[in-house]
């Protein structure tokens, strides 16, 4: 199920699109084959970028804000997808209790709760929303800019046992995370054996990693590519970690540079295979965390040290304060889309399988080669030209219902990657009879 989506950017089509297009039935069954050995998450967002002559994501979020940046045409897609994750995840579960981020005092972020509430429900679940913060001892109201409301309830483990966590009369039989444990694992979380966390506890931020994300990509990428008949640079951006970072203290300057100027050698070595004449750069940025925080662009090594005051600052601390102690050194990849002259890249959202809308992020005062998760970006929904169906076949490759076709696959590959990653990190316990890893699968 691959929605395609409307846009204002137009203009020939591209030869990695075209060959997308030229080779869906066999992109369909290759997906489809994928999924029989692997759960995916409960939902993600995967943000993309397209260059014109690469087209790749650049993050995968498991813990989607953002879910009021859906066209309400994407809604009536969610109900049986939603029905999809909880037969995956916990079946037979009818009461969810969502846990949000504790940020009762951006609008934005609680529309976003509100929405994901609401798309909830419309699957049939009751839903209740309980809260980590400590002031919230009763039912609260927290009122929202449309007039509506929000009810957050104090979380309890109560008995001797502490076995599950409750609200006042009312006992979840799932929980829901759209909280990515940036800040660590609560307490109130720890030891709950009778009840699925969603997505699961290592799946945070607390231990979670960038990098093993995109090393799983690759991994994903390299099958998928051979599968096609594609090289797997079109869609993979290069990487390298470096770990031991103090940007106030100006260690591992060394490393960070040396790691800069590996990324970027080799991707002006593949600019030159492919006679592409943009100036190539990476985006470093801490190899935990969301929120575009700790996030600058590099165009050569000799930047690492000549870094000022503000900018090592900057890029010291990311969400919740924490210090930036290790970072991802990402292939940049730009971006040819715009949205009223600004820079856009779409970012697609996903619940199980299942591709469910999206919306480009834009910034005017970015350039395409910039992180645009910053101060000043706007959204712009997309909505569907048509029904989610493969791409027309009588259609030309500019035509609106296949556009995009692309955009979606990259989407899944992302989203593959995360549950072959998610399966990696789990606890011996729960791998256990689990699904096969993308090579076990494939070898088999």
């Amino acid at each position: 199920m691959i929605p395609h989506f409307t846009t204002a950017l137009t203009g020939p089509v591209l030869d990695l699109e075209k060959h997308f297009l030229d080779n869906a039935a066999t992109v369909k069954h290759w997906l489809h084959d994928q999924w029989q050995g692997h759960v995916p998450p409960f939902y993600a967002s995967v943000d993309l970028r397209h260059s014109g002559f690469k087209l790749a994501p650049v993050d995968t979020n498991l813990f989607p804000g953002g879910w009021n940046n859906l066209h309400t045409l994407f809604h009536p897609l969610c109900t049986p997808a939603v029905m999809s994750a909880i037969e995956q995840h916990c079946p037979g579960a009818r009461k969810l209790l969502l846990i949000p981020e504790s940020h009762t005092r951006n609008p934005f972020y609680l529309q976003n709760v509100l929405q994901l509430t609401m798309i909830l429900r419309r699957a049939g679940l009751n839903v209740r929303i309980g809260s980590l913060l400590p002031e919230i001892t009763v039912p609260t109201p927290i009122p929202l800019a449309d007039g509506q409301s929000l009810v957050l309830e104090p979380l309890l483990r109560p008995g001797p046992e502490r076995r599950r966590l409750v609200l006042r009369d009312f006992d979840p039989d799932a929980i829901l995370l759209n909280n990515d444990l940036s800040a660590g694992i609560p307490d109130i979380l720890e030891n709950l054996h009778e009840q699925a966390i969603i997505p699961p506890l290592h799946a945070g931020w607390t231990t979670r990693r960038k990098s093993d994300h995109f090393a799983a990509f690759r991994e994903v990428a390299s099958r998928f590519a051979a599968a096609i008949g594609i090289d797997p640079w079109l869609i993979d951006p290069d990487f390298a970690v470096c770990d031991g970072i103090n940007f106030r203290e100006r260690t591992g300057e060394d490393c960070l540079a040396a790691k800069v100027d590996a990324v970027l050698s080799r991707t002006r070595a593949r600019y030159r295979e492919y006679g592409i004449k943009a100036q190539p750069f990476v985006i470093v940025k801490a190899n935990a965390g969301t929120y575009g925080m700790g996030i600058m662009t590099i165009y050569d090594a000799a930047e690492v040290k000549d870094l000022n005051r503000k900018q090592r600052n900057k890029m010291a601390v990311v969400k919740e304060g924490l210090p930036v102690t290790e970072v991802i050194i990402q292939e940049g990849v730009h971006t040819i889309e715009t949205v009223n002259g600004g820079a856009a890249e779409p970012a697609i959202y996903m619940i199980d399988r299942y591709i469910v809308g999206g919306f480009y992020r834009a910034h005017a005062d970015r350039r395409r080669d910039e992180n645009l998760n910053a101060p000043g970006m706007h959204f712009q929904p997309l909505s569907f030209e048509g029904p989610c169906a493969m791409p027309d076949p009588c259609g030309g490759p500019d035509t609106p219902p296949n556009r995009f076709f692309a955009y979606g696959v990259v989407a899944q590959l992302a989203l593959l990657a995360a549950s072959l990653e998610l399966r990696q990190r789990a606890p011996r316990a729960e791998r256990a009879g689990g699904p096969l890893t993308l090579m076990e699968y494939m070898s088999a």
